[in-house]
């Protein structure tokens, strides 16, 4: 507590009574004027409930004075103060009450977390001062886990992904292994087997499933797996995929082998049994022998003239009556970027959306909308956004004009996940060291370097983009290592507009992504992924 001379005995001293206190309390330049008590000084607390502690202060001046209270520290936001003003006569004292509410999330970390109240006097603003306490946050666990993707397929083996992701507040530490509704078909290997992850991050783990036997020929076998989360006094979090197991030789190949073989019999028994026709000359010998000794008896009777070849009528007769029109040549089909109001709700308008609810240059969707769909509301915020951007970089960002006013296509999504970087600077990549922007890099860069969607980008930009979405929404973050292939596909970006090719995002790059610059800008791009369009995340 306080005493008259306004130092706190007890506590650390780490919150300074007022940002601009001049001389310390207690000097001969200011007066101390109140006392204060924290009843309790230590408390405990729930994440995603709340605790009460009372504040005492005593108005130890000689003139009624009114006292304001504001929370200090790194868990200031999770305290509220009530009232937040009391006045008090001289020498009398006043209660406040402190409620301590911290989140369920990994934001609020387990263990003991000092904090303050800062008490400023009106009539004696010199002297303020900050009553200190402590509040120890208790653990709690929560974990997620999903297979990328829940359907693998192969004929000699499958490579799914599980991610785990540490929702709750401490570091949680698992093994990984196989479940018991396994196929007795499948052996697997999981690496690392044993993982650590910190409070809201997220841990990738590769997994490798082999059939024991090769099927040969006949239909493809779906082959149920699982793998579990395993925790020290906890069950198991069981998470089921697929093995669809192909065969070696598929069914339109033995179809085709089958034609083949088929044909080839045939043939060979056409030309087995064929016989040519004998021509002999004995025959012409005698009918030119007959024609010499016995000459033609006239008939009397004149000889028909032939009369001629009628010639057949209409366009399609021979002699000239008329030519085949060519067909006309197929249209292409219509490229499905960009993705407009017609498409269904999908996963890529829906990481739009998050991302204009937290707001992305001056544009926010405030309105109700429909998740994943291209809705009014939504097009009203990509607009903006659009809109916002042209104006900001002139000539040098033409979305509205490239995908369309309110659809999204590659220059829209490349621009809004660059939106993540707030300031234009250079991001360092280390490759000893995770990060959690290497996600947004490789999103930004598959979105801004491809002019053709297949079904390993689409696989590769639906984890990350799922990622992007867990970050807006949670803070949940998913941290992976760079690798060359980054800093190749920085390089590629960085030749396609003529810049040096660096392999790093510096500045002049990363103002380049934030204008929406994409390979082929002219083109709306192609997709030859099977899937396309993927559905929203929960």
């Amino acid at each position: 507590m306080f005493e008259g001379s306004g130092r706190y005995l007890s506590g650390s001293g780490r919150y300074p009574a007022a940002p601009d206190a001049g001389p310390p309390v207690g000097s001969s330049v200011h007066r101390v004027t109140t006392w204060t008590s924290l009843e309790p000084a230590s408390t405990t607390v729930d994440p995603g409930s709340s605790t009460t502690v009372r504040l005492r202060l005593r108005n130890t001046g000689d003139v009624v004075d009114e006292y304001r209270f504001e929370a200090v520290g790194d868990i200031a936001p999770y305290v509220s103060v009530e009232p937040p003003t009391i006045r008090l006569f001289p020498g009398t004292t006043g209660t406040v009450e402190l409620t301590v509410a911290p989140p369920r999330s990994p934001d609020a970390t387990a263990g003991p977390h000092p904090y303050g109240v800062r008490i400023l006097p009106t009539e004696h603003p010199g002297s303020a001062t900050v009553a200190e306490g402590n509040v120890t946050f208790t653990t709690f666990m929560e974990v997620r886990a999903e297979l990328v993707p829940q359907t693998v397929k192969g004929r000699f083996r499958g490579r799914p992904k599980l991610a785990v992701d540490n929702l709750g507040n401490t570091v949680l530490t698992a093994s990984i292994g196989g479940g018991e509704k396994t196929s007795d078909d499948l052996s697997y290997e999981i690496v690392p087997s044993n993982v650590q992850i910190e409070p809201g991050r997220a841990a990738f783990v590769d997994a490798t499933l082999k059939p024991r036997q090769i099927t040969w020929v006949g239909q493809k076998q779906q082959r149920p797996y699982e793998l579990s989360v395993r925790r020290s006094g906890f069950d198991p979090l069981v998470v089921n995929g697929t093995y669809v197991q192909r065969t070696l030789l598929p069914v339109w190949m033995m179809t085709s082998l089958s034609l083949l073989l088929a044909l080839t019999v045939t043939a060979v028994v056409l030309w087995l049994t064929y016989k040519a026709p004998v021509r002999t000359l004995a025959q012409e010998k005698l009918q030119q022998a007959a024609a010499t000794t016995l000459p033609e008896q006239p008939t009397g009777k004149p000889t028909p003239a032939a009369s001629p070849t009628a010639q057949p009528e209409g366009p399609d007769a021979g002699g000239g009556g008329g030519e085949k029109k060519p067909p006309e040549a197929a249209k292409p089909a219509r490229a499905p970027l960009p993705i407009t109001s017609q498409d269904k709700p999908n996963l890529f308008v829906q990481f739009a959306q998050v991302r204009l609810v937290e707001g992305a240059a001056d544009c926010k969707l405030t309105a109700p909308y429909t998740v994943g769909k291209l809705d009014a509301a939504t097009q009203q915020a990509l607009t903006c956004f659009q809109q916002s951007n042209d104006s900001k970089y002139g000539q040098f960002s033409q979305m509205a004009k490239t995908d369309g006013p309110g659809n999204l296509g590659r220059t829209t999504m490349t621009a809004l996940l660059a939106a993540h970087f707030v300031a234009s600077k250079d991001v360092p990549l280390n490759q000893n060291q995770a990060s959690p922007e290497v996600p947004w890099i490789r999103n930004i860069l598959l979105w801004g370097t491809q002019g053709e969607f297949d079904d390993g980008d689409l696989a590769t930009t639906v984890t990350y983009t799922k990622a992007n979405i867990d970050y807006l929404r949670k803070h949940v973050q998913l941290q992976e290592k760079p690798t060359r292939a980054d800093t190749d596909r920085i390089k590629e970006y960085q030749a396609q507009f003529g810049a040096e090719q660096t392999g790093v995002l510096d500045e002049p790059t990363l103002t380049k992504t934030k204008l929406g610059w994409v390979h082929e800008q002219a083109t709306p791009g192609t997709v030859t992924a099977k899937d396309w369009l993927p559905g929203p995340m929960k």
